[in-house]
């Protein structure tokens, strides 16, 4: 376990949920969430941040906040955003993974569910 005292393996861990719901439901998957993932993670690593000590972009099943969708989160600060197309994805890159800033303009409300 992690204590404050103990340095995490990544700095910041980012996870999309790619999740596929059945009947039409709302999910991620359909909102272009694995194009999302991709283009996350190939910007991560031309901008030389992947690795321990650095940064890690994973898949991740459902994050329960299908209304929101698509999502992302990042881990430690627990920031959720809700992204519309590629350039979001480049900005939450360049600000949050790179300078360490939230992109407020992309945060989920809290209240968003399921």
């Amino acid at each position: 376990m992690t204590t404050p005292n103990t340095p995490s393996y990544y700095e910041r861990h980012i996870f999309f949920c790619t999740n596929q719901r059945d009947g039409g439901q709302a999910c991620c998957a359909s909102q272009a969430a694995q194009a999302a993932f991709e283009h996350c993670k190939a910007q991560a690593k031309a901008k030389g941040l992947l690795g321990p000590g650095q940064v890690r972009v994973n898949k991740a099943g459902c994050l329960d906040r299908c209304a929101g969708g698509p999502i992302a989160v990042v881990y430690p600060e627990a920031v959720w955003y809700t992204y519309v197309d590629l350039h979001d994805i480049d900005e939450i890159v360049a600000e949050h993974l790179v300078n360490g800033r939230v992109v407020e303009r992309l945060l989920t409300p809290p209240d968003v569910g399921r």
